[in-house]
C-alpha cells in the first residue's frame, strides 16, 4: 500500500476508533479533475475517507487539487493503493455502484436503501465502503464480485451512465440526509440552520381585523377609481379579491406593506410642471 498526502486534517473515522462515515473508493480513476470534483462532493455531504486505486495519471495530482475547491484537504489526505484488494482489506462490508446487475446473485439496493444499511452497520462497529468505477467503463465484473451488495440509481435507462463526481454526490446526498438531522444549508451568526417547512410558522400571522381593514381599504380605493364597472358584479369580484389574498396566508407585516402600497398608488401626485 502507498500512502501519499498531508495529514493536516484528522480523519476520526479512520483508524482504531469507530468509522463515522463510509469510505469512498475510486477504482482506477482516469482524470485528476474528476477526483477533485468527487472530493468536493464528499465534503459537501460529510464524507471524509477517500481511497484511490491506481489512479491513471499518478499521484499527487495538481488537477485534482485545483478542482477540489473547499475539499483540498480530502485530496491531500487521500490514500492510494496499488490494488482493490488492498484498498478494501480493512472493510467489513462493501457496496459496488453500477448501472447493471451483472448476472450476480447479490442484494440490489437504491442509494437511499443502501445508505440506511450503511448507517446501521457503521453504528454497529463495522467498517464500510462504496466502490466507484472508471469514468470510461465503470467497475469490472471481478471488482463487483468483491462487493457484498450492488447500488443502482433509478436513472433513465437510455442515459444510465453517471459522471464519477455525480455518482459520489448522489451517494453522499443520501448519506447526509440520514446524518444532518432537520437542518439544511449553512448556519450563520445572523440566521440559524434552515429547516424544511413553511417559514410563516415563525412569523406573526395577520389577524382577521387587520385583513378586514385592508380589504376595506383596497375596496374603497378600487371603487373610487372605477374598477367595479357594475354593482351587479361588485359582490362576486370583492369575494374573489378577498379569497386571493386569504390563500397566501399574509403576515401582519405583509398586510401593513400592502396597505402602504395602496396608499402610495392612490396618493395625489405633485404636478410635474410645477416642479420645474
Amino acid at each position: 500500500m502507498k500512502n501519499i498526502g498531508s495529514a493536516s486534517l484528522e480523519r476520526p473515522e479512520i483508524g482504531d476508533g469507530p468509522q463515522l462515515s463510509p469510505s469512498v473508493v475510486l477504482v482506477e480513476p482516469q482524470l485528476g479533475e474528476n477526483i477533485g470534483q468527487a472530493a468536493r462532493a464528499m465534503a459537501n455531504f460529510g464524507l471524509r475517507d477517500l481511497r484511490l486505486v491506481a489512479p491513471r495519471d499518478g499521484w499527487p495530482n495538481d488537477k485534482a487539487l485545483a478542482n477540489a475547491a473547499i475539499a483540498k484537504v480530502i485530496v491531500e489526505n487521500a490514500r492510494v493503493f496499488e490494488t482493490l484488494d488492498d484498498a478494501i482489506g480493512d472493510l467489513h462490508y462493501v457496496f459496488a455502484t453500477t448501472a447493471r446487475v451483472r448476472d450476480m446473485v447479490k442484494p440490489v439496493m437504491t442509494p437511499e436503501t443502501a445508505t440506511r444499511d450503511l448507517q446501521v452497520r457503521l453504528s454497529g462497529g463495522e467498517k464500510c465502503g462504496i466502490l466507484f468505477g472508471r469514468e470510461r467503463s465503470g467497475l469490472e465484473n471481478d471488482e463487483v464480485a468483491l462487493a457484498n451488495a450492488i447500488v443502482m440509481a433509478p436513472v433513465d435507462p437510455a442515459y444510465a451512465s453517471l459522471n464519477l463526481a455525480q455518482s459520489v454526490l448522489l451517494m453522499g446526498y443520501e448519506w447526509r440526509k440520514l446524518t444532518a438531522g432537520d437542518s439544511l444549508g449553512r448556519a450563520t451568526p445572523y440566521d440559524g440552520p434552515a429547516q424544511e417547512g413553511n417559514p410563516y410558522t415563525t412569523c406573526e400571522s395577520a389577524t382577521r381585523e387587520e385583513l378586514i381593514h385592508f380589504f376595506c381599504h383596497i375596496e374603497t380605493e378600487l371603487t373610487n377609481s372605477g374598477f367595479f364597472k357594475t354593482d351587479f358584479k361588485r359582490a362576486s369580484m370583492v369575494r374573489n379579491i378577498r379569497n386571493m389574498f386569504l390563500r397566501v396566508a399574509l403576515t401582519s407585516q405583509e398586510v401593513r406593506t400592502l396597505r402602504g402600497i395602496v396608499s402610495a398608488l392612490t396618493r395625489p401626485r405633485p404636478n410635474r410642471n410645477s416642479m420645474k
